[in-house]
């Protein structure tokens, strides 16, 4: 009965296909699971919902059989400016703020037990980040662009979305009373598009295929690997790890990602410990580093020295092609779990991660302006029966902003002008979860 429970259930989850616009930890989620949110992403050492394909395969084991589904409305606020700048046609001058700012992100986790030391699962969650629209004509005072243009110098509105979901089926493994291992094969689906890079035509390997082609996918297969531990009755270890995911090229934008449009998923983990300072509160603490320089579109900077026409490595869509110039981001996470009674559990947590956008990479990342550090999270679930909760969790991103000079490739004959990027973000979900 429980088999035919998960085909069904992996049935349903095939076809969920989520629209992501999350850029916290770079373009990964701050959490995973509304739960895990509310903690300020602290996951990697708890067990308490089926969310562990995107937290940790290993605390599976532990949940017990369990269905969890939510969804999350996120809404990040995305802003650039450029002042001091000009070309020969005059100036570049501008201030706009993307018009996209409101995203609903589900999740998914089911979980059935083995017996005793085995669990079968899946988990369905999301990563994006690069979603951006500016519009068309409004942010150019000047003509410095030849007449009515966007943000970067191209026609009609300008902006990239970028798509991810992630589908993990899920086996734990209890080794004894205190440890387990886990499992989760990963298959990704991403899509990505842009629009208005038609000034950047230039600068690109195949400017056919650089921008307005519409949305293009690609897929490809990885694997997370965990370990959750015991080590006394207070304290409770863990650790994940996931290699980076060789994606299929998007090959209507080979002219724009490096080597020919490959955009990979970067290699992560995570350690994590769990300890119960009283029976009703526990604390978790997480650390996470997400190793985006080994994925040459997110990390080849937008301001390489060296490029030499559009048969150069150099150029959009080359061997090392012009990127975001995104460096590696390490980020802690601190939550606290307070169980007030037996129906009311409340949650808290903080979030600082580094920014991946150095000062001179201000100009591609107009497009993806993942800056933020700082996210203060709160979260509660109440048992609605012994076998049913309602989770709740809300996020805050505090504004952060980076300055930079225009990058050199931008436009023709440009005078050096001061870049800003900025964003805020707030977030809320709810999930529901039930016990079998």
């Amino acid at each position: 009965m429980k088999l035919k429970a998960l085909v069904g259930v992996l049935a349903v989850a095939g076809l969920a296909m989520p629209g992501i616009a999350s850029a916290t930890n770079g373009y990964f989620s701050h959490g995973y699971g509304i739960k895990a949110k509310g903690m300020g992403g602290a996951a990697t050492a708890t067990a308490s919902d089926a969310m562990g394909g995107a937290n940790n395969p290993a605390s599976m084991v532990f949940v017990g059989d369990r269905l969890d589904v939510g969804i999350d409305w996120f809404s990040p606020k995305r802003a650039a400016s450029r002042t001091g700048a000009a070309s020969a046609g005059g100036s570049l001058d501008m201030n706009e703020a993307s018009s996209s700012n409101d995203f609903l992100i589900p999740e998914f986790g089911y979980n059935m037990m083995l017996g005793e030391k085995m669990s079968l699962g899946i988990t369905v969650y999301g990563n994006g980040g690069m979603n951006t629209d500016y519009q068309n004509g409004s942010a150019i005072p000047g003509t410095g662009c030849g007449g009515s243009a966007n943000v970067l110098c191209g026609s009609g509105s300008t902006g990239v979305n970028l798509e991810q979901m992630i589908v993990a089926p899920t086996f734990a493994y209890k080794v004894n009373a205190s440890n387990s291992i886990g499992v989760s094969p990963l298959f990704v689906y991403q899509r990505f598009s842009a629009k208005g890079l038609q000034a950047f035509g230039p600068l690109s390997s195949d400017s056919t295929k650089l921008t307005n082609n519409g949305h293009d996918s690609s897929t490809g297969w990885g694997v997370r690997l965990g370990w959750q531990g015991k080590v006394t009755d207070a304290v409770t270890l863990g650790a994940t790890y996931s290699p980076k995911i060789d994606m299929s090229k998007f090959k209507r934008y080979a002219g724009l990602f490096a080597e020919q449009g490959d955009f990979d998923i970067p290699m992560n983990w995570n350690l994590g410990v769990a300890f119960k300072a009283t029976p009703a509160i526990t604390v978790a603490l997480d650390y996470q580093h997400i190793d985006y320089s080994g994925v040459k579109a997110i990390a080849d900077s937008g301001i390489t020295a060296g490029y030499a026409g559009t048969t150069s490595p150099l150029a959009l869509g080359g061997s090392n092609g012009l990127g975001f110039g995104w460096s590696n981001v390490n980020a802690v996470k601190l939550g606290v779990e307070y169980k007030y009674n037996d129906a009311l559990t409340l949650r808290a947590g903080i979030n600082h991660g580094d920014n991946p956008i150095k000062s001179g990479e201000t100009t591609f990342n107009i497009l993806a302006p993942g800056v933020v550090t700082d996210h203060y999270t709160l979260g509660a679930t109440y048992g609605v029966t012994k076998d049913s909760e309602i989770t709740v969790s809300y996020m805050h991103a505090q504004e952060k902003s980076v300055s930079g000079p225009t990058s050199p490739y931008f436009g023709a004959s440009v005078s050096t002008g001061t870049e800003t990027i900025k964003m805020y973000q707030n977030s809320l979900g709810v999930a529901y979860g039930m016990k079998f």
